[in-house]
């Protein structure tokens, strides 16, 4: 696929389906980890959300020729699939334990053992936010830095609770199809995307509700419930160390949450992205907004992309929109002050 824009020439769609699969045992269950580039260079952890895998949920990001030229040519990239969200899985039997989160974290420390990594960078999207940052709490040592998608800090209020206990029960009943299926698009897309009675849902709602078709109901309840007894993380945040760039869609379902993160982070090593006009998964709605922030974030760590001839018409950021105190020198490399994009849905 090349990129009309002038930038560096990628292949994404090669990169993207050329990975290798690696089935990696870990002390609570095998877990499926797709990696991509070049395993000399540093490593870029990735985890999901509730009932997708790193092809639903990270494929927009990559296949943005402009972002996929920055992660790859600092990372190689290792996809963390949950257990039973790979394609074509199984339903997993009931003898089965069903993990919890702490348990979620070990596995992450158990890939890295697998790969012989030491410090990662970590991206995650709302629970594998979560997960990745319980796993940067429990093992500090082994986080370079954390870019989060809509993150989850807290424990689940009472409603949230609730709902997802009648989620729990639907899934176990009838699998991802129905209420279920509807409930989970809302809770990844806005409204924007997700269509009404007067405008159609968008390709990537259409190709969203395809691949949970293929998700077995059994596999996502388990994440769900280990997600739904997770801890409340806020006085653990305060002890992290490592630089943390969150984004949040200004219609997310976990908006709340994304700014609470942020306030008890260091303020020193932390910065907030709200993306207007987008929901939790920004990675598959707008994810050319992601570019520039996480350009200036990595800047902080000597990482760069590959120099283009011009600035690509379809970013949502330019150089131009950005406020010079980003460029500010701070212990985090540049100075992130919460932005606001905003994305014509006919582009």
């Amino acid at each position: 696929m090349g990129d009309s824009s002038g930038s560096v020439s990628i292949d994404v769609e090669r990169i993207f389906f050329g990975g290798k699969e690696h089935r990696v045992r870990t002390r609570h269950g095998p877990l499926s980890v797709s990696v991509y580039g070049d395993e000399d260079k540093p490593a870029l952890v990735t985890y999901p959300d509730v009932a997708l895998n790193h092809m639903s949920c990270f494929q927009g990001l990559f296949f943005c020729p402009e972002a996929a030229s920055l992660l790859l040519h600092n990372f190689c990239v290792y996809h963390i699939t949950p257990q039973g969200h790979e394609l074509g899985a199984a339903p997993i039997s009931s003898d089965v334990p069903v993990p919890s989160v702490d348990d979620l974290a070990d596995q992450v420390a158990d890939v890295l053992d697998f790969f012989s990594l030491g410090a990662v960078m970590c991206l995650g999207v709302t629970a594998g936010a979560y997960v990745l940052t319980l796993f940067a709490t429990k093992y500090r040592e082994r986080v370079l830095g954390l870019m989060l998608v809509s993150p989850l800090c807290k424990a689940p209020s009472w409603s949230e609770w609730l709902y997802n206990k009648v989620l729990l029960n639907l899934l176990y009943y009838y699998g991802t199809r129905g209420l279920v299926k509807e409930s989970l698009l809302q809770r990844y897309f806005s409204m924007e995307v997700c269509g009404n009675g007067q405008d159609p849902e968008s390709e990537i709602v259409q190709a969203c509700r395809s691949l949970l078709d293929e998700r077995q109901g059994a596999n996502v309840w388990r994440f769900l419930h280990a997600i739904n007894r997770r801890q409340d993380l806020t006085e653990s945040l305060m002890k992290l160390q490592c630089r943390t760039l969150i984004f949040v869609g200004e219609n997310s379902q976990f908006h709340a949450d994304a700014v609470h993160m942020t306030t008890k982070l260091d303020r020193r090593y932390c910065a907030l992205v709200e993306v207007q006009a987008c929901g939790s998964l920004v990675t598959e709605e707008q994810p050319h907004a992601m570019l520039i922030p996480m350009e200036y974030f990595l800047m902080g760590y000597g990482l760069y992309r590959p120099p283009q001839q011009e600035t690509s018409p379809r970013s949502t950021l330019n150089p131009f929109c950005i406020s010079p105190e980003l460029l500010s020198p701070e212990s985090m490399g540049v100075k992130l002050k919460p932005i606001k994009t905003r994305i014509s849905l006919n582009v």
